[in-house]
């Protein structure tokens, strides 16, 4: 399950030169995911879970700017960007793994009271704060993805409520192959230079 989070308020760059939320949100999942993928193939059946945001609804990939070294940051966009990229991974993997036993799918837990949450938007958290899922609510389609006979052999998909959900809301937020080819290179290229 690749649910590490992170929604800096500015713009931080790691030791390795990479912006944090793309780091921590993008990079680590993809990083750690190649790695086990021997392991997970040889253990098959086995499954992979993307925690991703609905506000990934609001973004496109920018494969050009993954950094933020050319767009003004916005910790919830980069945040939003970084989840969107998540999604497309978990396509590509999906692609990738098929026929080996290992399935990959990413789910939305919806608004969760959390403290990253109440940190990371304080005025969202205060405002929204009745309407916040508990944490167990928030790990319901998390847990049901890892465990449940009812999704064997789909793979691929994005889940909200135990319910398969479209991953695009919104206009311009759809990627192209040459995008999706671009951010594995890109994201490849990241972490054999670290």
């Amino acid at each position: 399950v690749n649910n590490a989070v992170l929604l800096p308020p500015e713009r931080i760059v790691t030791a390795e030169g990479l912006e944090l939320s793309h780091a921590t949100n993008l990079v680590a999942p993809f990083a750690l995911t190649n790695a086990l993928l021997p392991r997970l193939i040889d253990s098959a059946p086995a499954r992979i879970i993307n925690v991703i945001s609905g506000g990934m609804y609001t973004q496109g990939i920018h494969v050009d700017d993954l950094n933020y070294e050319v767009d003004d940051y916005r910790g919830s966009v980069a945040y939003a960007r970084a989840k969107r990229g998540l999604m497309i991974l978990t396509k590509m993997w999906a692609e990738h793994l098929g026929g080996t036993g290992v399935t990959v799918n990413a789910t939305h837990p919806g608004w969760v009271d959390t403290p990253g949450v109440e940190n990371s938007l304080p005025a969202f958290h205060r405002l929204m704060r009745p309407l916040l899922r508990s944490t167990e609510q928030g790990a319901d389609t998390i847990l049901w993805l890892a465990a449940s006979s009812e999704i064997d052999g789909r793979t691929g998909k994005l889940w909200h409520d135990r319910e398969e959900r479209t991953e695009y809301r919104l206009r311009g937020t759809r990627e192209t192959a040459s995008e999706r080819n671009q951010l594995w290179d890109a994201l490849t290229a990241t972490v054999d230079n670290i």
